[in-house]
């Protein structure tokens, strides 16, 4: 599989456990990301987006969106689209 970055961890809410990303490539529900850090490795399929509390089904470069994780995500995390 093949990443592409996608963009940056901001924020971190713990509940609910989601993540604010600050996109530096377009994003879309359904597509399969990689959370990657010093202490971080998550691999998970994006089930719904947020940008500004509004649910979208795809988000652009510049936006900050909220994602669901499993878990504990930190500040400057990269995001990453898995393609095959």
């Amino acid at each position: 599989m093949q990443e592409q970055e996608v963009g940056v961890v901001t924020h971190f809410f713990s509940k609910p456990v989601v993540a604010g990303i600050t996109l530096t490539a377009p994003l879309n529900v359904g597509d399969r990301i990689r959370v990657h850090g010093h202490t971080t490795d998550l691999t998970l399929l994006v089930e719904s987006v947020q940008v500004e509390n509004t649910v979208v089904t795809q988000a652009k470069s510049g936006d900050a969106v909220g994602i669901k994780v499993p878990d504990r995500v930190r500040l400057g995390d990269k995001v990453y689209k898995l393609t095959d």
